[in-house]
């Protein structure tokens, strides 16, 4: 591993770096920084959860001029939870050097963002659509731009993004450096690297460090109306600190996360219906362990850089092996090893298989708990919050109560309601969670296109499945639908006519 101080980095830079922990470089950033701070271009090919973020803004950083007012470096993200997680991270890299970071995506009031790109911003931060409002608009100037950084093009691709980077491309001067970051290549980013890039250096994370080595990886063959009470007994059984659910639609999202609640955990959902005000506060409370459970769709939970989940539950296993491994991608993290659990139906086990295939690893079937065995994990956890009550010996003000109790009953009884009392036994109070048709039947060994099923029924496109017909309406493919490009509710949806998520 290279330490940052090798990297040729200047004092300020380092001495932020520093404040955020970071002393070694990961493999993408030692790959990146050193020909990013020669001026190269640059395709880097890594996954979220890697370090990208850093290693395009830390070159970044170091080629901004902070006495020059115009915007100097333009970053493209997909979400904007990306785009607000990839300025909150350059603010903390440009903090000594007073950077000035500004993030632009739908869904946000445009006038504040107007105002706020009159304070002379030097890096700006969007997603697509709403940098090409601002371009429209006059309001952002990009003669200026020196650096242009693509972040998960893959993913823009798939959100129908391909157009608006085009347009914005030919808004940016054609003497700059550019940096493209995409987990996978397919051929229109590599058109987009051909035509907009110059002799790009390729920086390719090896396979090895984009697998899910740390992570265990079981699933549990369950009918649907099953798997709830499967669920709740494992959460019982693993008593995970932090654990992420993963279901495939909104109206499973706000099912689950309220089920969960009346069992008595604490959990909350998370979807692309939500106020962006709404999300933020999930994910704080998330982050600051106000919530055990996050209940997600996937696209609400893509480029979310969570550290800390000990566990990944796939309430629905997803169509294609490519969000399969993005989901349980967020444990394991930093060395750490992480547990993943997928529930599939009898008719879903071929898209089990199609997962096997594209991760080279076998899950373990696990048996579900019994009823019986979630309770003696609930039990397990409260003799351990006894045994840490005891030790930390804060219990003075109740040994008079103590000895009174014990004068008239018999000590192992009193231990034993203790435990009773501390112990949350398994409740099986009915919740409704609507049953969802799975996915069309599929054998493994089917051809796979880009890593995802080619299925001609493709996903369901009704009113209820996450993101049905992701391709759109072949008649509607190019429908522009300018108004609502980013904004609102679809920023991070897929780009068709319907509503992504729902």
């Amino acid at each position: 591993m290279t330490n940052f101080s090798e990297l040729n980095i200047s004092a300020s830079t380092q001495k932020s770096l520093k404040r955020m922990g970071f002393e070694e470089a990961t493999p993408i950033q030692e790959g990146t920084i050193p020909y990013a701070l020669e001026g190269r271009d640059i395709i880097g090919q890594a996954q979220t959860g890697t370090g990208k973020t850093a290693a395009f803004g830390i070159p970044l950083i170091e080629k901004v001029d902070p006495k020059k007012p115009v915007v100097q470096a333009l970053i493209i993200a997909p979400t904007r939870e990306l785009a607000i997680q990839s300025s909150e991270e350059l603010h903390k890299i440009g903090y000594d050097k007073r950077v000035r970071i500004l993030s632009v995506y739908g869904g946000q009031d445009i006038s504040r963002q107007i105002r706020a790109l009159k304070n002379k911003p030097q890096i700006i931060v969007g997603t697509p659509g709403r940098i090409l409002d601002h371009i429209k608009r006059r309001t952002l100037k990009l003669e200026n731009v020196e650096t242009l950084v693509l972040d998960e093009a893959d993913e823009m691709l798939n959100m129908g993004f391909i157009d608006d980077i085009n347009a914005i491309l030919e808004n940016v001067p054609a003497e700059r450096q550019t940096l493209l970051f995409s987990a996978t290549m397919p051929a229109p980013i590599r058109k987009i690297a051909e035509t907009f890039m110059k002799n790009p250096e390729m920086v390719k994370i090896k396979s090895k460090e984009m697998t899910v080595e740390n992570i265990d990886q079981y699933f549990v063959k369950a009918q649907e109306r099953e798997k709830f009470d499967v669920l709740s007994r494992l959460l019982n059984v693993h008593q995970p600190e932090l654990a992420i659910v993963f279901g495939r639609t909104k109206r499973r999202v706000d099912e689950l996360s309220h089920a969960l609640n009346i069992r008595g955990y604490l959990a909350e959902g998370i979807h692309g219906d939500l106020s962006q005000a709404k999300r933020l506060s999930v994910l704080r409370q998330f982050k600051e362990n106000k919530i055990d459970i996050l209940v997600a769709t996937d696209v609400a939970a893509r480029g979310l850089d969570i550290s800390g989940v000990t566990h990944v539950y796939n309430f629905d296993i997803p169509q294609d092996p490519e969000s399969y491994v993005h989901r349980i991608g967020r444990t394991g993290r930093a060395g750490k090893s992480g547990l993943a659990v997928t529930f599939v139906t009898p008719r879903e086990m071929g898209y089990l298989r199609i997962v096997e295939e594209t991760t080279k690893k076998r899950m373990t079937p696990l048996k579900p708990p019994t009823a019986d065995e979630a309770l003696v994990g609930q039990q397990t956890l409260a003799v351990g919050q006894l045994k840490e009550l005891v030790e930390k010996n804060h219990l003075s003000d109740y040994r008079g109560m103590a000895e009174e109790l014990l004068a008239n009953h018999d000590a192992v009884d009193l231990v034993a309601a203790a435990i009773k009392s501390l112990t949350k036994e398994p409740d099986d109070t009915p919740v409704k969670i609507t049953e969802e048709r799975p996915l069309p039947s599929r054998r493994s060994g089917g051809h796979v296109h880009h890593g995802r099923v080619n299925n001609r029924g493709g996903r369901r496109s009704n009113s209820h499945n996450e993101r049905g017909g992701r391709r759109g309406d072949r008649n509607n493919n190019n429908r522009r639908d300018s108004g609502r490009r980013d904004g609102g509710r679809r920023d991070s949806g897929r780009r068709q006519p319907r509503r992504s998520e729902d």
